[in-house]
């Protein structure tokens, strides 16, 4: 029984509505928003971090930033801009060990979230 949270997310366990979702990726609202709109592009398959990455997960990977221009045009960040931000590894600030980018913007970022 795999106890990650994004995995119990995925499969329905937890519910979380879903913004969009695809063979690949859901996106959900993050539950600590670090600015008005902090979305996360989450894997389907359980990925604990880009260091796991292997070749046969190319597939995968190759539509993470349409997906992220397409969360954008959803919540009105295209023109105005936005951050995609990935952490790998704990020292990172990764707080789940399944691999996740975070859409981010809805508001001025210069100069918030460094180090993010």
């Amino acid at each position: 029984m795999c106890d990650c949270i994004f995995c119990k997310i995925v499969k329905g366990d937890i519910p979380s509505p879903r913004l969009y979702e695809d063979e690949n990726f859901i996106v959900i609202r993050d539950i600590n928003p670090l600015c008005k709109v902090h979305d996360l592009i989450i894997t389907k398959k359980h990925i604990k971090s880009v260091n796991e990455i292997e070749k046969d997960d190319e597939k995968i990977f190759a539509s993470l930033f349409t997906v992220a221009k397409k969360i954008a045009a959803m919540e009105n960040m295209s023109e105005s801009g936005y951050r995609v931000v990935v952490n790998s590894g704990k020292d990172s600030g990764q707080a789940v060990p399944h691999f996740h980018a975070h859409v981010l913007g809805g508001e001025d970022l210069k100069g918030k979230l460094q180090g993010m």
